[in-house]
Order: C-alpha cells, then sequence, then structure tokens
C-alpha cells in the first residue's frame, strides 16, 4: 500500500532543466560551438561538475580558451530571461492537492540546494504542501545516488516499497529506484527523448491524472519496465 509520494523538483514541478539546456545551448553558439543534447543529458537531475565541465568541453570545440565569467553571465541572463514566463507544469498542483486529500505523506528529493528549491517554492506558493525536503545540502552524493530517497521516506517514516516517485530524469528514475521506490517517470521537453531504465510507469503530463488510480494500478512487488 502507498502512504506517501515522493516528488523530484526540477523538471518535474517546474521546467527548469529544458531552459537550463537551452541558455548554455545559446551560450555555446555564441562562442561558436553547439552543445549536443546526448552530451548535456548525462548532468539532468544529477550534479553536474562531477560529470561534465561546460568550460573544458567549449574550449575542446573551439580550441580557444573561455572568460568563464563572461560565459556564466551570459547563460545566467539567458537562463533568467527564459523562466521569468515559465509556470509550474500541468497538473502538478493537482496532484499535490489529491495527494493531500488522500491522506498521503509528501516530499521532495532534489539533486538541486534548498535555497534554490525555496525561491521557486515561495514564488508558486506550493511549499506548505510538503512535509519534509531533502536536498543536496543533506547529502555526500545526489542523484542517481540513493541516498536523497532513502532519507526522504525515513523522514517521511515509511518503507521504501511504501513510496512513490515522481521523476522526469534518467538519473532521478534510477536514484528512486535503487532507493526501493515505486517510479512514475513524467519526462519534459528535453528528458523525453532520453532512454530511462526501470520505471512502473511512464506518463506524458500530470494534467487529468486520476492518483487514486495510478495508486491502486501499482503492485506490491514494484513491478518495473524499461520502456
Amino acid at each position: 500500500m502507498i502512504r506517501a509520494v515522493v516528488f523530484d523538483f526540477d523538471g518535474l514541478i517546474l521546467d527548469t532543466e529544458t531552459n537550463e539546456y537551452h541558455a548554455y545551448a545559446d551560450t555555446y553558439r555564441h562562442h561558436g560551438a553547439e552543445l549536443p543534447l546526448e552530451v548535456w543529458s548525462r548532468v539532468i537531475g544529477t550534479d553536474m561538475l562531477s560529470v561534465f565541465d561546460p568550460y573544458v568541453y567549449l574550449e575542446e570545440r573551439t580550441g580557444k580558451p573561455v572568460d568563464r565569467e563572461k560565459f556564466q553571465t551570459m547563460r545566467r541572463q539567458l537562463f533568467t530571461e527564459r523562466m521569468a514566463q515559465e509556470q509550474l507544469r500541468p497538473g502538478v498542483v493537482s496532484v499535490l492537492e489529491q495527494a493531500k486529500e488522500l491522506g498521503l505523506r509528501i516530499g521532495l528529493a532534489s539533486s538541486s540546494s534548498i535555497d534554490w528549491i525555496t525561491g521557486y517554492m515561495d514564488k508558486f506558493g506550493i511549499g506548505g504542501y510538503f512535509s519534509i525536503m531533502r536536498t543536496r545540502d543533506n547529502v555526500a552524493k545526489v542523484k542517481p545516488d540513493p541516498e536523497l530517497y532513502r532519507q526522504a521516506v525515513e523522514h517521511l517514516g515509511v518503507q521504501p516499497h511504501e513510496a512513490l516517485a515522481f521523476e522526469d530524469s534518467p538519473n532521478g528514475a534510477l536514484a528512486a529506484f535503487r532507493a526501493g521506490l515505486h517510479c512514475v517517470i513524467v519526462p519534459n521537453a528535453v528528458t523525453g527523448t532520453l532512454a530511462f531504465g526501470e520505471h512502473s510507469k511512464r506518463i506524458a503530463t500530470m494534467e487529468g491524472l486520476d492518483l487514486e488510480r495510478l495508486l491502486k494500478e501499482l503492485s506490491p512487488e514494484r513491478p518495473v519496465s524499461s520502456l
């Protein structure tokens, strides 16, 4: 029986990920290079600098040194402009409301910092739905390491098989699976083309989702799919 739901944040609740990729890609183009999605996909849902150095990669593509401060100034400006009009992904508030009405414990597990998350939570007024939040500030390793999800279910007071994770990225889904949770993936515009490993179910959007029906479809044995 599912007693708790744990949400990812970036790309799942708010699609910062698509905007971040395009901000980096546009900055690369300004410097005369391309940033393929298949290269960028390694960083989605995890700590970027642990798997990819955007400056070194750009310098390898152009053969020129990069002014890192100017690069980041441009990238941040492009990202800020894109995010100014960004809204919560469709169906997010509805699913949170349904979880609350069903008496489920609600948590969040994110590879981002708490300051990053709470800034957006305050903007959209959704922080009150979450009884616990576990972020990069709480762990030594972020996703795909399972520690964020392990801490989340522990603080929610449930066993891993009693919790459902909502994720949008392969790294996030892998973290949830390794921690023993059910996992429903809801890819965004960037992650929709990526290959996912084990997960319980894939849906295109949370809009119109009947959470109670979804929970009934999940087997106690945590069935998985690689589609």
